[in-house]
């Protein structure tokens, strides 16, 4: 009995070990299929953003746990054991893997060759195929755009007290209306220079010119503007030639975000929107203002072209697809976590192709510059791999049928003692 006893429990460790592998190795060949460039599963060629993503497992890895490869795309949803905002990395060969982000931190922004993730705030540099994390940026810099190389960041850093003090006499000892810091950052080396663009209360958004010898800048230059939702367009040479011109927005229209550059270097594209402005506008008032897509000169900042309708519910662009933009799309709900994002390419007659799809709940997506630049879309459908889960998970399912062996050697010890040894 005793020989039979330790048949079961070795059995049962073996069969346990490789239902372990057997589990872990879909999750374990996608990992390395990434590194090694191959196809998807389809046959596709890997490196295309996927027509449509969907919600992660529950207990879907982190990037941290199981890394995975670089980017074919970024969305954010709550639809995770988070329950709160959080990145999901979907990569190049259809894996999925969860981003975390910490209380109060806002979405951060992903490297164009899809590799990188730079955390607001904190200045960590997430590695997403080694799932690294390190800090390389000053705290308190948000990053508002990748240079073209992926070599700099153009950030903001806001130099307002937090808290206001006063002295003895009831005299203000601190100031929270400071102007802010334009900075250009080495995310890989930390270092950070100042850019000279001209007093601002708050920088908003700013793109790069394709070949990275200029940026456009946009904010409100002092705090009645911040109030009013007023905004100013800097064009400035990063490398120290200082603001080659610069347009007042007024409060209908922004930067029409990172890629807001036309490829060819001479159009900036600005999002105008007709409907209620200002702060006193309700939500359901900014749901309903109509976008339209305006353009200004990159050399003199005047008015060019004609303006191309966008819809509702636009957040900017991400990309270009020859001549037409290419738009994300925030859908606007009653509930915040109903919402859902996709991107469309825009036609000059207003008409919109729909490229990526994400679930319901997404309020964010993030697509890689080197894919945007060859229009890289129409990829395939990949979905969340429920056997991607980190090894906490595995060792769970691991426990029971393990206990209940040794309790099924544990009965045949007690028996084999309670009826002693065969007669002679």
């Amino acid at each position: 009995m005793a020989a039979t006893g330790r048949r079961l429990w070795r059995a049962a460790v073996v069969g346990v070990a490789l239902g372990l592998v057997a589990i872990s190795a879909p999750a374990a060949t996608a990992a390395n299929s990434t590194v090694t460039g191959s196809t998807t599963a389809s046959g596709s060629t890997a490196g295309a953003v996927p027509t449509r993503v969907h919600n992660p497992w529950l207990w879907q890895a982190t990037v941290g746990q199981r890394p995975a490869g670089r980017a074919a795309l970024v969305f954010f949803t709550d639809r995770t054991r988070y329950f709160e905002s959080t990145g999901v990395l979907v990569d190049r060969d259809g894996a999925y893997r969860l981003i975390p982000i910490g209380i109060a931190e806002g979405h951060g922004l992903l490297s164009p060759d899809g590799r990188h993730y730079l955390r607001p705030g904190s200045g960590e540099l997430l590695d997403l195929t080694t799932g690294r994390q390190r800090r390389t940026v000053s705290t308190g810099v948000h990053p508002l755009a990748w240079s073209p190389d992926g070599q700099q960041v153009l950030g903001t850093r806001n130099n307002d007290d937090e808290v206001i003090s006063f002295g003895p006499e009831n005299q203000q000892l601190n100031d929270p209306e400071k102007p802010d810091d334009l900075l250009v950052v080495d995310p890989f080396r930390g270092t950070e220079r100042m850019v000279g663009v001209g007093t601002f209360a708050a920088h908003t958004a700013a793109a790069w010119s394709p070949g990275g010898d200029l940026m456009a800048v946009t904010g409100s230059p002092d705090v009645p503007a911040q109030l009013a939702e007023r905004q100013r367009l800097v064009v400035v040479d990063p490398a120290g030639g200082g603001p080659r011109w610069q347009v007042d927005l007024g409060d209908r229209r922004i930067l029409a975000g990172p890629a807001a550059w036309h490829p060819d270097g001479r159009r900036l594209a600005l999002l105008a929107f007709d409907g209620c402005a200002g702060p006193r506008c309700t939500s359901e008032q900014a749901a309903a203002r109509t976008w339209r897509i305006e353009f200004l000169d990159a050399a003199t900042g005047q008015a060019v072209g004609q303006a191309l309708p966008a819809g509702t519910s636009v957040s900017g662009i991400v990309g270009w697809r020859g001549d037409d933009p290419v738009l994300r799309y925030v859908s606007e709900t009653k509930q915040h976590t109903d919402r859902q994002t996709v991107l469309a390419a825009l036609s000059p007659d207003g008409g919109r192709e729909v490229l990526v799809t994400t679930p319901v709940g997404s309020t964010d997506l993030m697509v890689p510059g080197d894919l945007l630049s060859r229009a890289a879309f129409g990829g395939p459908e990949p979905r969340p791999s429920p056997f991607a889960a980190p090894l906490w998970v595995y060792l769970t399912l691991a426990v029971p049928p393990l206990l209940a062996v040794a309790l099924v050697v544990r009965r045949v010890r007690r028996r084999r003692a309670a009826t002693g040894p065969a007669p002679a």
